[in-house]
């Protein structure tokens, strides 16, 4: 009724309640920033998964991974269309509205791409081909975040103000759809309604679909430990060229 879904069956579990890696219970002590920085390193470690399953053809492998990049980056986008953009238009001003206006567009196409992701077969040409151009629109995406946004929107709303709202963050990531809408309303307060109305028929739907399995969410939660992606230090790079 509100947004298009596709359902994979399979024998695997639902999707966990809460993030695969990190405690929400010790998220009020995190600031803002570090809680969406968190999220965006789950992402691309999810992605890596992903691409080494594609490079030993694993295709099963692959769909799990892929699914469950696509359960994380869903339950994202709308966190932050709930949370922090809002936050951004009422302290940034007409520089937030901007922002704001800026990543609600990003996050559209993203979420266009999973749809279109989920209309094709892992383990195919077109499948591969699209899953790293979406990467590559949501590696950009992120980096202006951590980049522009953030840094600008922290000093304006304080230290507390930013673990609470780290806190509300994640709170709402528990709620909101686990499928990526593009045809969802992305403002407050159609973007709350729609996403928790919306979001007990897609867990059930999870119920069905594929995701990795518990030993591989270990490894790479373990792998996970160590990664910190610098993306000041990944812009400059790209703007310099190849060496």
């Amino acid at each position: 009724m509100f947004s298009r879904t596709t359902t994979i069956i399979s024998r695997r579990t639902a999707a966990p309640r809460l993030s695969a890696f990190h405690d929400g219970r010790t998220m009020s002590q995190k600031t803002l920033f570090q809680a969406i920085k968190e999220d965006h390193e789950e992402m691309y470690e999810y992605h890596d998964q992903y691409e080494r399953a594609q490079d030993r053809n694993d295709v099963d492998a692959q769909a799990r991974w892929a699914r469950q990049l696509t359960w994380e980056i869903a339950r994202h986008a709308v966190g932050e269309e709930i949370v922090v953009y809002p936050l951004m238009e009422r302290h940034l001003g007409a520089k937030g509205k901007e922002l704001a206006d800026h990543d609600r567009e990003e996050h559209l196409q993203v979420k266009e791409e999973l749809y279109k992701l989920e209309q094709l077969q892992p383990g195919t040409e077109e499948y591969h081909a699209l899953m790293t151009k979406m990467m590559a629109t949501l590696h950009h995406h992120n980096d202006d975040e951590e980049i522009k946004d953030l840094p600008l929107l922290e000093p304006n709303i304080g230290e507390d103000a930013s673990k609470q709202a780290a806190q509300s963050f994640k709170t709402t990531k528990k709620f909101v759809p686990t499928r990526s809408h593009p045809s969802a309303p992305n403002q407050p307060p159609l973007e709350t309604f729609v996403g928790f109305l919306t979001a007990p028929i897609d867990k059930l739907k999870d119920m069905f679909a594929q995701f990795p399995t518990a030993e591989e969410k270990e490894e790479a939660k373990q792998e996970l430990e160590g990664r910190d992606h610098d993306a000041k230090a990944g812009r400059n790079k790209d703007r310099a060229g190849p060496e």
